[in-house]
C-alpha cells in the first residue's frame, strides 16, 4: 500500500513538473510565432487585369516562371537552323567531271597533233575540224558528261587556246569547289549556280571560254547538302539545355506604382501567390514547425534543469520574460532595417544570454543564444517568405557566444563590463568579415558606421544587462551569484546583528560556511550558496542568544534551571524563528529553506535523555525538530557540517583520528536517521564530503608548538 501511494505521488509530481514546463513553453511558442508571422506571411492584393497598381509590389518568394521558361525555350529551339550533311563524294565527283573534260580536250589536242604530223609526212597536210574533235571527245568522255553537256560548250572549249582553256579551268574549279564546300541544298541549287556564274562573269577570261564555262556550271553545280535529322535534334536539345530558367527573385519588383497590370504581370502576381490565399498557408505551416523545434529544444533543456533541481517558477518566468525582451528588441530594430542599411548590427541581442548565464547557467545560455540567432535570421529577412538573413544569424550567434565566453566570473559585476569589451571586438570582426566577403565596394565612412553599430550593440547589451539584472533578482526572487555576494558582505544588517548579538553563533556560522563551501565544491554543488546559507542558518538564535551554549560566555547556563521539555522547545524553535526573520527581510527562498531545513527532523538527544531519566514514557517526537528534511545538496551539507563543527569544537584534544571518527559518525547518524532521504546526495558524494570536511578540520585544528612558561624556564 505504501509503495502504491509513493508511486502515485511520484506520478503526480512528474505530471506537475511537466505542466510547469510545457504551459510556459506553449506561451513562449505563441509569442515567437506572433512576432515572426508577418516575416513569412505575404500580403495579398485584390487586383484586376488592365487596372493600375496603387503601390509597388515585390515578389515575396523566389520561384521559377515555368510558363515563361517554356516560351523562351520554344523560341530558342525554333531559332535553331536545320543541320545538313555535305557529301564530300559528290564534291569530288563533280570536280572530277570537270577535270575529265579539260583533260580529255588536252589529250585530243595532243593526239590529233601527232596524227597530223604523221599524215603530213606521208600524204601531205590533213587537218581535223573542231567538229571532228568534239565527236571524238564525245566518244571518250563519261556518259554523264556527254548526256548533260551541249556540243556547243565542248566546241567553244576545243576552239579556245590552251592558255585560255587552262586559265578558265583554274577559275572554274576554284569557284565550283568553294560553292560545293559551302553546301548546295535542293532549294538553293540555282542560287549556288548563279554564284559560280557571277564569279565567271567578272573574270578576265575570253568571252567564248567564259560563256562555255557559264553553261558548264549548270552541269557542275548539283545538290550535295542533305538534311541530317540526328544533328538537327542534337542541336535543338543543346540549345534548349542552354536556356536559363526565368526566375522571379524574392524582393524583385513585379509591378511599380501606377503601372498597368498587363496579362503577363497578372500571371506573375498569381504565380508568386499575391493573388492566391492558399499559397500563404505553406510558409505559416513552415514557421509553425520551426517554432515547434525551437520550443522543443528549450523544453528539453528546462526538463534537464528540473531533474537537477536547478530551476523553479521564478527562473521559468525569467526565461519567458528574457526571451520576450530579446525578440521584441530584434523586432523593433527590424522595422527600421532594410537590405541596404544592415541595421541588425546594432541589435543588443546579447543581453539575453548575459542574463541567462548569470541567472541559470552557461549551457542554457549557449542553447538559447543559438535559438535566438535563428529567430533573428527570420526577423531580419526583409519580410520575404522563404528566405533567411544568414548574415544576421551568423552575427547574432558570434555576438552572443562572445558574451558568454567573456563573462568568465559571474560573481563579479565588473565582469559584465569586461565581457562588453570582448563582445565589441567580436562584433567588429564579424562586421568586417561581411564587408570583406561582399563584392560591393565600401568607403571608409561605411566601415566606421558599420563597425560603430557593432560596438554600440555590445555596449547596449551591457547597459541593459546591468539594468535588468536587479529586477530579475528581486522581482522574480532569482538567486544569482552576484546577489549571493551582496548577501555575504559583512555590512549586511542581519550578519551584523548576528555578530553583535550572538558572537559565538557568528563564529560558529563562519566555520560551518567554510566547511560547507569546501564540501560543495568537491562534489560540484553550489559552494557560494552553501557559504551564504551557512552564514544565516542560525539567524534564529538571535531571538534568545543566551540559551545557546556558544554564546554563554562567563554566564550561567539557563537550561540548568529549566525543564528539558521547555529547553527543547526553545532550541527547536530557532530554525523557524530564523526562517521568519529571513522572510521578513525578503531573503531568497533558497536561504530561507536552508535555515528551516538545516536540522531536518533530528532528535535533541541531550534533552531527550535528560527527560527520560525522570519520565520513562517520554516520546521522541516531542524532542525532534518538525522538519522539513534537507531537500538540496547544499542544505544537506550544511546539516552535516553544522553538527560536525559543534562536535569537533567540543573536543578537548582534536586529533586526526578523533576528527575522522566523529565526522564519519555524524554522517552515518544522519544517513541512518533518514535525514538525507529527501536530498539528492549519493553515497559517493557522502564519501567525498567526509574526506574534504576532515581535511578542512585537520587544517583548522592542527597541532601547535607548546610555548614554555616562565616556570618551565
Amino acid at each position: 500500500m505504501m509503495k502504491l501511494r509513493n508511486f502515485i505521488k511520484s506520478l503526480v509530481a512528474l505530471k506537475t513538473k511537466w505542466i510547469s514546463i510545457v504551459v510556459p513553453m506553449l506561451v513562449l511558442g505563441v509569442l515567437f510565432f506572433l512576432m515572426t508571422l508577418n516575416n513569412v506571411h505575404t500580403e495579398t492584393y485584390d487586383i484586376e487585369r488592365f487596372s493600375s497598381a496603387n503601390e509597388t509590389i515585390r515578389s515575396p518568394i523566389t520561384i521559377e516562371n515555368e510558363q515563361e521558361t517554356k516560351r523562351k525555350t520554344r523560341e530558342t529551339v525554333q531559332s535553331v537552323d536545320d543541320r545538313y550533311d555535305i557529301s564530300k563524294e559528290i564534291n569530288e565527283e563533280q570536280i572530277n567531271y570537270i577535270n575529265e573534260i579539260f583533260d580529255a580536250i588536252a589529250k585530243v589536242e595532243e593526239q590529233k597533233s601527232s596524227d597530223i604530223q604523221e599524215s603530213e609526212q606521208e600524204d601531205g597536210a590533213i587537218i581535223l575540224s573542231s567538229q571532228e574533235k568534239v565527236q571524238h571527245l564525245q566518244q571518250i568522255l563519261s556518259p554523264e558528261i556527254v548526256d548533260s553537256i551541249d556540243k556547243g560548250v565542248l566546241l567553244r572549249l576545243v576552239e579556245a587556246s590552251p592558255n585560255e582553256r587552262n586559265e578558265g579551268e583554274k577559275v572554274f574549279i576554284e569557284s565550283l569547289r568553294e560553292v560545293l564546300n559551302n553546301g548546295v541544298r535542293m532549294e538553293n541549287v540555282q542560287s549556288s549556280t548563279n554564284e559560280v556564274k557571277q564569279t565567271l562573269t567578272y573574270s578576265k577570261l575570253d568571252t567564248d571560254v567564259r560563256q562555255a564555262l557559264i553553261t558548264l556550271s549548270e552541269f557542275a553545280v548539283v545538290e550535295n547538302s542533305f538534311y541530317d535529322v540526328e544533328k538537327t535534334l542534337n542541336a535543338r536539345k543543346e540549345a534548349a539545355s542552354n536556356v536559363d530558367p526565368v526566375v522571379i527573385r524574392a524582393g524583385e519588383i513585379i509591378v511599380r506604382e501606377g503601372q498597368t497590370i498587363t496579362n503577363e504581370l497578372y500571371e506573375e502576381l498569381k504565380l508568386v501567390g499575391l493573388l492566391n490565399n492558399e499559397r500563404n498557408v505553406y510558409p505559416v505551416i513552415g514557421l509553425a514547425l520551426l517554432i515547434l523545434l525551437i520550443v522543443g529544444v528549450i523544453t528539453y533543456e528546462m526538463y534537464q534543469l528540473t531533474k537537477q533541481g536547478k530551476i523553479d517558477n521564478g527562473k521559468i518566468a525569467s526565461i519567458l520574460l528574457i526571451s520576450f525582451i530579446v525578440v521584441l528588441m530584434m523586432k523593433v530594430v527590424s522595422l527600421y532595417a532594410t537590405q541596404v542599411n544592415q541595421l541588425f548590427f546594432v541589435a543588443p541581442i546579447a543581453t539575453g544570454v548575459l542574463l541567462i548565464k548569470q541567472l541559470i547557467n552557461e549551457r542554457f545560455a549557449i542553447v538559447l543564444g543559438g535559438l535566438y540567432a535563428i529567430l533573428g535570421s527570420i526577423l531580419f529577412n526583409s519580410q520575404i517568405p522563404g528566405s533567411l538573413n544568414v548574415e544576421a544569424g551568423i552575427y547574432f550567434f558570434f555576438s552572443q557566444l562572445a558574451g558568454i565566453i567573456f563573462l568568465m566570473n559571474v560573481k563579479d559585476r565588473l565582469a559584465i563590463l569586461k565581457a562588453g569589451f570582448g563582445m565589441s571586438i567580436v562584433n567588429i570582426l564579424a562586421v568586417l568579415l561581411f564587408l570583406f566577403l561582399s563584392f560591393e565596394k565600401y568607403t571608409l565612412s561605411d566601415l566606421f558606421i558599420q563597425t560603430g553599430l557593432g560596438f554600440a550593440a555590445a555596449i547596449l547589451s551591457v547597459v541593459f544587462t546591468i539594468g535588468l539584472l536587479p529586477f530579475f533578482e528581486t522581482g522574480l526572487g532569482i538567486l544569482s551569484d552576484s546577489k549571493l555576494l551582496s548577501l555575504a558582505s559583512p555590512n549586511q544588517p542581519l550578519l551584523r546583528k548576528i555578530l553583535t548579538e550572538a558572537p559565538g553563533t557568528y563564529h560558529h556560522s563562519v566555520m560551518v560556511a567554510n566547511l560547507s563551501e569546501t564540501a560543495c565544491d568537491a562534489i560540484g554543488a553550489n559552494g557560494l550558496l552553501a557559504r551564504v546559507g551557512a552564514y544565516y542558518h542560525d539567524i534564529g538564535k538571535t531571538e534568545r542568544p543566551h540559551y545557546f551554549i556558544e554564546n554563554q560566555l562567563s554566564i550561567k547556563n539557563p537550561h540548568d534551571s529549566m525543564k528539558p521539555k521547555h529547553s527543547a522547545e526553545i532550541i527547536i524553535n530557532h530554525p523557524y524563528d530564523g526562517s521568519e526573520t529571513l522572510k521578513k527581510h525578503k531573503f531568497p527562498r533558497e536561504i530561507i529553506d536552508i535555515a528551516k531545513e538545516h536540522h531536518g527532523t533530528t532528535l535533541l538527544k541531550f534533552f531527550y535523555y535528560k527527560e527520560k531519566k525522570t519520565n520513562k514514557a517520554v516520546k521522541e517526537k516531542s524532542f525532534r525538530y518538525p522538519g522539513p528534511k534537507p531537500k538540496t545538496k547544499e542544505a544537506a551539507i550544511i546539516c552535516i557540517c553544522d553538527s560536525v563543527e559543534a562536535a569537533v569544537r567540543s573536543l578537548k584534544e582534536p586529533t586526526e583520528e578523533k576528527i575522522e571518527e566523529i565526522v564519519a559518525s555524524i554522517i552515518n547518524d544522519r544517513l541512518m536517521d533518514g535525514q538525507l532521504d529527501d536530498s539528492p546526495l549519493t553515497l559517493y558524494e557522502l564519501k567525498e564530503i567526509h574526506r574534504t570536511v576532515c581535511e578542512a578540520l585537520k587544517g583548522i585544528f592542527h597541532s601547535r608548538i607548546q610555548y614554555p612558561t616562565k616556570e618551565a624556564k
